[in-house]
């Protein structure tokens, strides 16, 4: 225990000067201030710097509000095997609200002493087609943003940000996404450069030639902060904190070093990898890690597992998931130099049955419709491509599409959080037989392509039907055959 049993919680509050910013990050949720942040608040710790970050929630006043009484600080806990002192983590300086204020956003984002704009938004918030990565025109955020100075969506801040530096002779910030996409660099570039284009074409030009937009891939595992974990934070630090963090003790941040004039805190310092080229590590963390996650969350939610940790400790999806990795994702990889996939997958297995992290299966189901194109499906695709079978992830696929339908295994109600959740619900009911259902979820275009849909429709309507048939714990004991 790290307070004196008995003694009452008092707020959280700033302890040091807050630093002068230097970065502007949107989407600031659990994940960011558990990752992000604290690299960069590391390597201030280690070299200096003026990198202090604005905070900014594009919708909701929650963490704002949670944050600004305690002076924009929080605490961040290791969940593992051996007791670790919280940090107290004091790198975020204010934290705005876009829809109540979003020319206070802009403001901030065209200050010049702002060198970083970064992003973890979900894929959602992109609002791009998953499948392709390309700026969806119709979304009606980008509609909006088309038209108007003051915009709802993170492209939308970002181009209109970069509109009014250079208009000012300002430079240009660099864009970092933080988000589990591949070539998340890239995709961000092309929704900027798309939106731009609408917007005005000499901008797109300049963005083009002097913005910088470097791939990172992230990687710890933050489970969703509970209620109940502000009462075991209280007693943990003597502090009454609205907004910690927990986490697992590992981390890893892979980052293009491709900034601005250079311009970035010193995260090597804080043991972040600055490299060339990320792909290698992002296919291999989005494949193995997201693809395995992604797997465990539909086919664990239905065989009754409520976290990560509990679908590890049964034996049967355990094996299942060391399958996965064993014969259906490695052989697609072309691992980083230096890096083990047999010793990746160990190191998975035993994070994943940490107890102590909390990690939902419905938390990471959520958003499958986003997900499932970068994290399985071009696993899939590759897989098939080589003529290798994929029995396991093919099973995953035909999860989701059960998942989405609402109604789990014991006719229990599933609340189903995706943005194209009510679609691909009435898809789902509007036909009776499996064939039925998984064609007409294979023709939702934003995540299966056409090429896919017709690759995948006699194994997944095969693994849809014995989902149906026998359920999803004997369909796994079917595929460890």
């Amino acid at each position: 225990m790290w307070m004196e049993a008995g003694l009452p919680a008092e707020r959280l509050t700033r302890t040091v000067a807050a630093p002068k910013s230097g970065i502007v990050h949107l989407g600031l949720g659990a994940f960011y201030r558990a990752h992000g942040a604290i690299y960069t608040a590391d390597a201030i710790a280690k070299s200096g710097g003026d990198w202090g970050i604005i905070g900014v929630s594009l919708q909701s006043p929650t963490m704002r509000d949670a944050l600004t009484p305690q002076g924009g600080t929080y605490m961040a806990v290791t969940l593992g095997p051996e007791d670790i002192p919280p940090q107290h983590i004091q790198i975020v300086n204010q934290v705005l609200v876009a829809r109540e204020d979003p020319q206070a956003v802009l403001e901030a984002m065209t200050d010049p002493t702002i060198r970083i704009v970064s992003l973890t938004v979900t894929e959602k918030g992109y609002c791009h087609d998953p499948s392709t990565g390309e700026l969806n025109l119709d979304h009606p955020d980008i509609q909006h943003d088309i038209s108007q100075p003051l915009p709802r969506s993170a492209p939308g801040y970002l181009v209109r940000a970069l509109q009014a530096r250079h208009a000012a002779g300002i430079a240009p910030f660099t864009v970092q996404s933080c988000d589990n996409l591949p070539d998340n660099g890239r995709v961000v570039r092309g929704v900027v450069l798309a939106l731009a284009q609408q917007i005005d074409p000499d901008l797109a030009a300049w963005i083009t030639q002097a913005g910088r937009f470097p791939s990172s891939m992230v990687d710890r595992i933050v489970p969703a902060t509970k209620p109940e974990d502000l009462t075991y934070v209280a007693d943990l630090t003597g502090y009454q904190d609205a907004a910690p963090v927990l986490h697992e003790p590992f981390r890893q941040w892979v980052i293009e070093d491709d900034f601005v004039a250079g311009a970035r805190p010193d995260w090597e310092a804080a043991g972040a990898q600055m490299v060339g080229d990320i792909t290698a590590y992002e296919h291999m963390k989005l494949r193995m890690l997201n693809g395995t996650h992604s797997a465990l969350a539909y086919l664990g939610y239905l065989t009754g597992h409520e976290t990560i940790s509990d679908a590890m400790a049964d034996a049967r999806v355990a094996a299942f998931v060391e399958q996965l990795w064993q014969t259906e994702i490695a052989p697609t990889l072309t691992p980083p130099d230096g890096v083990s996939l047999c010793q990746y997958a160990e190191a998975l297995a035993s994070r994943y049955a940490n107890p102590r992290i909390r990690h939902l299966t419905w938390q990471i189901a959520m958003d499958g419709s986003q997900k499932l194109p970068q994290r399985i499906l071009g696993t899939v695709q590759d897989a098939l491509t080589a003529g290798h079978p994929c029995p396991g992830l093919v099973l995953a696929v035909a999860a989701w599409m059960r998942y989405v339908g609402g109604i789990d295994e014991n006719g229990h109600v599933i609340d189903v959080r995706d943005p194209l959740a009510a679609r691909l619900k009435t898809l789902s009911d509007g036909v009776d037989t499996p064939v039925g259902k998984v064609t007409a979820l294979l023709s939702v275009r934003e995540v299966f392509s056409a090429e896919q849909a017709a690759g995948l429709s006699a194994p997944v309507t095969q693994a849809y039907q014995r989902l149906v048939e026998i359920g999803a714990r004997d369909s796994i004991k079917e595929v460890l055959a």
